[in-house]
């Protein structure tokens, strides 16, 4: 899993990134959102260029992160970017999962993309998340199966869990941009400082969520002792 890469390379082309991907012989790739940065002029190469190379050995699943879903719904600020970045993705393979699910090769595992709105990632004040709304966005979670999330924003992780959702995989937070030994991550995307959710594992009830701490960085172009991270998710039988 990757996500948060907002248009920062690895070598000229991604060749560092791809190095460590393939040296883990991924059955698939999953993006948790925001490999690019909303803003204008647009720039997605990076990102463009990263996930077509990946599209063209691996299966790859995309959930939008807040700057994809930004550029997505505003069009008047940000022109047609979003719209020629998804089409060209999608000619390469990659599948989008907007507020969608599949079922995974793997049987009996079901794969969700959410897309929340914009409410839900104001500055400093925290929007409010029920399990009736992400019912409304993606249905009832699939029944005997293991049910798979993408959700960007981990702050509503109560939410996601009283869903339905098994496992859970997020991004947005950068690590908290820099990190202290003993106390983690110190600032998130929403400027709240030492966020619950700052990168590695959680529980909530009978869920789990891997939350990585991304690969790149915007507005705060800085991250101290937090270095770029790939997650690498193993799923075994019981």
């Amino acid at each position: 899993m990757l996500s948060d890469l907002h248009n920062k390379r690895y070598g000229t082309h991604h060749e560092k990134l791809l190095a460590a991907i393939d040296a883990q012989e991924p059955e698939s790739i999953l993006i948790a959102g925001d490999m690019l940065t909303s803003e204008t002029p647009e720039r997605f190469g990076p990102a463009l260029e990263l996930t077509e190379t990946l599209a063209e050995k691996y299966p790859v699943y995309y959930a939008n992160g807040n700057h994809e879903y930004r550029m997505k719904t505003d069009e008047k600020h940000y022109g047609s970017g979003y719209r020629r970045y998804h089409a060209q993705l999608k000619r390469c393979g990659v599948v989008f999962l907007e507020n969608e699910s599949l079922l995974l090769p793997e049987p009996g595992i079901r794969l969700y993309g959410v897309e929340i709105g914009k409410k839900f990632y104001q500055k400093v004040k925290k929007g409010r998340m029920d399990a009736a709304y992400l019912k409304r966005l993606l249905g009832k979670p699939s029944a005997g199966e293991y049910n798979i999330l993408i959700a960007h924003n981990p702050d509503y992780f109560p939410a996601y869990a009283e869903w339905g959702a098994d496992l859970v995989l997020s991004g947005h937070v950068h690590g908290g941009i820099m990190r202290l030994p003993l106390l983690g991550g110190v600032l998130s995307p929403a400027l709240r400082l030492f966020p619950k959710y700052d990168g590695g594992l959680f529980q909530e009830g009978g869920s789990t969520m891997i939350l990585g701490r991304g690969l790149g960085s915007h507005t705060i172009p800085i991250r101290i002792f937090n270095p770029g991270e790939l997650i690498v998710v193993t799923l075994e039988p019981e």
